[in-house]
């Protein structure tokens, strides 16, 4: 042949290294053909050995007529060939166009890693392999043979760059076989999901309370943030994160960072993980005790403003209220914005301390000296001030006798005979007025005042010789629609009951009585008690 005789020119002569055989019958050489021929067949996987290597190709003798040529692209490494190997081929036709036995590497490693996988895996089984190109939809995996994987199952989530995967190695499950078409489908998603979750089961089995770990912020909210402590994600919740005051998690902690977190507790039924980062440290209160004592002076930084008071930090994880009445002695506070202001450096004193639950409470106010403590030696009972008028209610008069010391002027200790109906209808705010002081309550801070107490009460003198049928020329003062009321004297008044009044005018008393008029009236009942005197027009 063709093929022998250049073989034997470029590495010399075959002939002369076998030793020569006898011809033979042209009946022996139809028997040996068909011997060989029955002892291959087309598919079949056989053993050869490279007796010649040329350029780029290797003659390979399988032992049959003729030897077939393999190209050096059929070799994983063809760089390493040399005379004398034995190579496993593909047995796929008895002769090609070159008149040679038709052999192939490649299909023979790809048949025995396919047989190898058939034998050995099944749908479900992990395998190693190697992604090295992107075709139509997804990629192609050699797992010793050609495996095609979905672009949707490389990654656990969905990826924008593809390519960032050519070249790599990892694991695969896989997902489905086709022995007719011979191709094999893999998952990479699949595999990392089920390593994730062996991660997870493995971490959440090690996992204790007040165990300490290393995890990496996943993701931040309002509430606060979630940590992936390596399979396993745990809540840090914003209380748990600093033993000071913070409004958002994100003051402290960012998408990426990696810090040590402490196990605060773990719910191995709903597999609910709570992380603390402040306990970490040592709890301040422990030693606030000791640190803030009742009566001491401190200074801090106001960190939150409330209706009801102003929180003050006095070091990192403790603060102490400042009650709003405990913002001054003497003014009227109704929002602490009226004396401090957030950010505000302050000192106050410490009132007292609740460590089991917390709790200082302080009092800016207690800086100063107490004016209400020298109330009661400057204002005695009895004695006469004088104050403006600063707010009208309906049950009495505030006046102020200097800056924020005030007291009450009620609406019964207005006048000894007049009936007043609002206190609007002797004051209005801003005017001076003379009072007597009535009582002085230095630990509710109040002062009762008495503006009829200034004068003698003209209910005693009057009444004193007063006697039942007495006649009197009264002046009428008021017309209500159950009677009159007349003046007796300066200050004293008695009603003339409806009843009491002749017929001919009781049903119209606006039409028949005017203010100012006199009429003659005889006493009928006296009331010393509630102070009333009853009268009657019915003097006949």
């Amino acid at each position: 042949m063709i093929v022998e005789e250049k073989m034997i020119q470029e590495t010399g002569s075959r002939a002369e290294e076998k030793p020569k055989q006898e011809l033979s019958t042209p009946l022996d050489f139809d028997k040996m053909y068909e011997e060989t021929i029955k002892n291959f067949t087309e598919g079949q996987i056989v053993k050869g050995k490279i007796v010649a290597l040329w350029q780029n190709e290797a003659l390979i003798d399988i032992g049959y007529k003729s030897e077939g040529l393999l190209s050096f692209d059929e070799f994983p490494n063809a760089s390493s060939l040399k005379v004398g190997d034995e190579v496993e081929v593909l047995f796929e036709a008895i002769e090609n166009e070159k008149g040679m036995v038709a052999l192939s590497k490649r299909k023979a490693d790809r048949l025995k890693c396919w047989n190898q996988i058939l034998s050995n895996a099944t749908e479900g089984s992990i395998i190693e392999g190697r992604i090295f190109k992107r075709v139509p939809g997804g990629f192609m995996v050699d797992i010793g043979m050609e495996a095609f994987l979905p672009a949707s199952l490389v990654d656990l989530k969905p990826a924008k760059n593809l390519d960032q995967f050519i070249g790599l190695v990892s694991k695969f499950k896989i997902v489905k076989i086709n022995p007719k078409r011979k191709n094999i489908v893999l998952s990479r998603k699949d595999y990392l999901e089920m390593e994730k979750d062996a991660l997870r089961s493995k971490k959440l089995s090690e996992l204790t309370e007040g165990q300490v770990l290393r995890g990496k912020v996943k993701n931040v909210t309002d509430f606060g943030a979630f940590i992936d402590l390596g399979g396993v994600d745990g809540l840090l919740h914003i209380t748990d994160m600093s033993w000071g005051r913070i409004k958002h998690p994100s003051e402290m902690l960012n998408i990426g960072d990696e810090l040590n977190v402490m196990v605060v507790s773990y719910d191995r039924e709903t597999q609910r993980i709570s992380l603390g980062l402040k306990q970490i440290s040592p709890d301040p209160w422990s030693e606030a005790a000791k640190k803030y004592l009742v009566n001491a002076r401190v200074k801090g930084k106001v960190v939150n403003i409330l209706p009801y008071g102003a929180f003050v930090e006095l070091e990192r994880g403790i603060e102490g209220l400042v009650h709003v009445s405990e913002l001054s002695w003497t003014r009227r506070i109704s929002h602490p914005t009226e004396v401090v202001a957030m950010g505000d450096e302050v000192e106050a004193i410490v009132l007292n301390i609740d460590k089991e639950n917390r709790k200082i409470a302080l009092g800016i106010k207690q800086l100063e000296n107490n004016p209400w403590l020298q109330v009661e030696e400057k204002y005695p009972v009895g004695s006469v001030v004088t104050g403006k008028v600063k707010n009208i209610t309906d049950y009495g008069v505030f006046v102020e006798i200097e800056p924020g010391i005030g007291g009450l002027i009620h609406i019964s200790d207005l006048s000894w005979t007049k009936r007043v109906g609002h206190p609007s209808e002797m004051f209005k705010k801003g005017d001076t007025v003379i009072t007597r002081v009535l009582s002085v309550d230095t630990g509710s801070k109040k002062i009762s005042l008495g503006l009829k107490q200034m004068e003698e009460d003209p209910w005693k003198e009057f009444t004193k010789d007063l006697r039942v049928g007495a006649m009197f020329n009264a002046k009428v003062t008021k017309i209500v629609n159950f009677g009159i009321f007349a003046e007796l004297s300066e200050g004293v008044e008695g009603l003339i009951h409806v009843s009491e009044i002749p017929e001919r005018d009781s049903g119209r008393l606006p039409e028949a009585f005017n203010v100012g008029d006199e009429v003659r009236v005889k006493v009928l009942r006296i009331d010393d008690e509630n102070r009333k005197i009853a009268l009657t027009l019915r003097v006949k």
